[in-house]
């Protein structure tokens, strides 16, 4: 009698349903085929695996403790795993979530420089859990996910280009066409002029390569007064109010600032402070010392109002020959940085005879 209730117990012990404790991964994508490890007991001689009410796509049983899963596609959601035997299906409460792709809808800005490090705030949906987020294939190199519709994230350096931008759930990657371009830095090749006035005002031609896009344009970090782009390769500004001296110009755009050590020469209005001899005959041929300020880049010597032939010895140094003339005539140096004048110079008459 005793025996028989022992076959009894060992019967009803051997047809015990399966019991899960617990699924890893739980989560996956509703496009399914996630591989699932089911932990728990009672599994030998499993005759199916469901996630919810949908078979699993494939299952091995590994040990009465252990069965390896594949999951079905499925709605979004939460659904039980159960495990079934010839001795019934598990009743545990233990859950697999489907989770749909995120969507990416936007990004801001939309470009960058090929170094990386631009701040990007993505926009879209099905956040929540982001294992990772690319430019291009390109892990960025940071992210701070918001919300579930917002993600901050650092842009990796990349070649130039689009670069597709992809977040990445339990729920799979988007399939969103949502670009990001990564831009080469402009190149600023030379300026002409490459002076003027410290009043600003000139029109300079600045030649190089990579203007499109760009949004500023500076002489020695003054914003040009105005600027136009002309091309991928020209841009028209106009030289802004400066104090003298040589300032280096820039480009930038969303591909970053331009890096070439390409000047411009703002340079003050020449000074005349003295002229010797300051007389001299009416027929000219006088060889004259103009002793000034500013006169490296004169480009006209006037006695009067007419030119001489001049020579440049200095910043404080022309030589001059005086034109013919009469009376006493005011002496001028012109150059990009203006008119100046200071000093006179008197025609002597030649004796009666």
């Amino acid at each position: 009698m005793a025996e028989q209730t022992e076959k009894q117990v060992a019967s009803v012990v051997a047809q015990a349903a399966p019991v899960v404790t617990s699924v890893n991964p739980a989560s996956g994508p509703t496009s399914g085929g996630t591989s699932v490890t089911i932990s728990g007991s009672g599994f030998t001689g499993t005759t199916a695996v469901a996630f919810g009410t949908t078979p699993a796509t494939w299952f091995a049983v590994n040990s009465d403790s252990q069965i390896t899963a594949f999951s079905p596609a499925h709605a979004a959601g939460q659904v039980v795993a159960q495990v079934t035997t010839p001795a019934g299906p598990s009743t545990q409460n233990v859950f697999f979530t489907f989770v749909s792709a995120p969507v990416v809808t936007a990004v801001s800005p939309s470009g960058g420089p090929v170094s990386g490090g631009t701040t990007v705030t993505i926009t879209g949906s099905g956040f929540t859990g982001v294992t990772g987020v690319s430019f291009g294939g390109t892990p960025a190199t940071s992210f701070t996910v918001n919300s579930a519709t917002q993600i901050t994230a650092l842009s990796p350096p990349h070649a130039a280009g689009q670069a597709l931008v992809t977040v990445t759930t339990p729920g799979g990657a988007s399939a969103q066409n949502v670009f990001f371009t990564y831009a080469a830095g402009p190149v600023v090749a030379s300026v002409s002029p490459s002076s003027g006035p410290t009043s600003g005002g000139t029109t300079v031609t600045i030649a190089g390569s990579g203007f499109i896009g760009t949004t500023s344009v500076l002489f020695g970090g003054t914003p040009a007064a105005s600027f136009t782009v002309n091309s991928d390769g020209q841009i028209t500004a106009v030289s802004p109010a400066h104090a003298a001296g040589q300032v280096l110009v820039t480009v930038t755009t969303s591909g970053g600032t331009s890096a070439q050590n390409v000047f411009f020469t703002y340079l003050g209005a020449p000074t005349v402070t003295s002229v010797s001899p300051a007389s001299g005959p009416t027929a000219g041929g006088t060889s004259v010392t103009i002793i000034g300020t500013n006169l490296t880049y004169a480009s006209m010597v006037s006695f009067g109002a007419t030119p001489a032939a001049f020579t440049v010895l200095s910043d404080t140094v022309i030589t001059a020959v005086t034109p013919p003339g009469t009376g006493t005539v005011t002496v001028s140096v012109t150059s990009p940085g203006g008119t100046g004048s200071g000093a006179s110079f008197t025609y002597v008459a030649p004796p009666m005879i």
